[in-house]
């Protein structure tokens, strides 16, 4: 009964998003738009990156594990001071594509910022990117997204739209707790997000907001990228204390809110 309920929930959402539902047609067309200008500007990165030496050249991809990021560490390093304008562009563009098309990696580039880039300048940099590429994936999803979450996750988003609902008044602040705790993997937020009416305002907002405290975390790591071992290092158990308290901290305003308004209509 509760999948049948579930399902019926998410395809009422579906429905009636039906009739302004852009074509298939104009959805390709965006969708290949922005994949290619975000190719576009990694080949210019590409031939605007000054010649590496042959040993170095196998270390610029994208790090899979920590081992690939102090590799990469290594080598931007060594050309950051001659050539600023290119690493830091690399890692910008390279954020946001990680994020647009929900491509795993984006972790290890959060602990290469804190390795390459001073504080300030890194937890800026990852909370802007983040925004930036969760509100590409964002829009990419309100193309193309509500098929594939039908067929994929109906129960979850449906669970998801439910508290969505309850929580309307408060978007804001309940997404900036879903980024903050990992109750759920934010390339699942950034997909479902549109499909289940999440509007765009409180969705950028809280994101540049809410991946904050674990971006500092991360980043916090990556000063000591040489001694870590996996990507794990990085969150100890003071740091998840931490997180769970600031995501409590972030839906305690809607609590008092809610304590305020039942004390009015007493």
């Amino acid at each position: 009964m509760t999948t049948v309920n579930s399902n019926s929930h998410l395809n009422h959402i579906g429905s009636c998003k039906e009739e302004r539902a852009p074509s298939a047609r104009k959805a390709i067309i965006i969708l290949v738009s922005i994949f290619c200008l975000s190719v576009a500007g990694l080949l210019y990165l590409y031939k605007s990156f000054p010649d590496l030496e042959e040993h170095e050249a196998q270390f610029i991809k994208l790090p899979t594990d920590i081992e690939d990021a102090k590799n990469l560490g290594r080598v931007l390093a060594r050309y950051q001071e001659r050539y600023y304008f290119q690493v830091l562009l690399a890692f910008f563009l390279i954020y946001v594509f990680l994020q647009s098309f929900a491509i795993p990696g984006s972790i290890f580039l959060s602990i290469l910022s804190g390795f390459l880039f001073p504080f300030p300048l890194a937890i800026f940099l990852v909370c802007t990117c983040s925004a930036l590429g969760a509100s590409c994936c964002y829009v990419l999803s309100s193309q193309l997204g509500r098929k594939v979450v039908q067929r994929f996750f109906p129960e979850r988003a449906a669970k998801w739209a439910k508290q969505v609902k309850a929580h309307e008044d408060n978007l804001l602040n309940y997404m900036i707790f879903l980024r903050i705790t990992p109750l759920l993997p934010n390339w699942f937020i950034n997909i479902t997000s549109p499909v289940i009416g999440v509007p765009a305002k409180p969705f950028i907002l809280g994101t540049f907001l809410g991946v904050a405290p674990p971006s500092f975390v991360f980043i916090q790591a990556g000063t000591t990228l040489y001694q870590m071992t996996s990507s794990s290092d990085a969150m100890s158990l003071n740091s998840f204390i931490i997180l769970g308290l600031l995501g409590v901290l972030s839906i305690l305003p809607v609590y008092f809110r809610r304590k305020v308004e039942e004390t009015h209509e007493d």
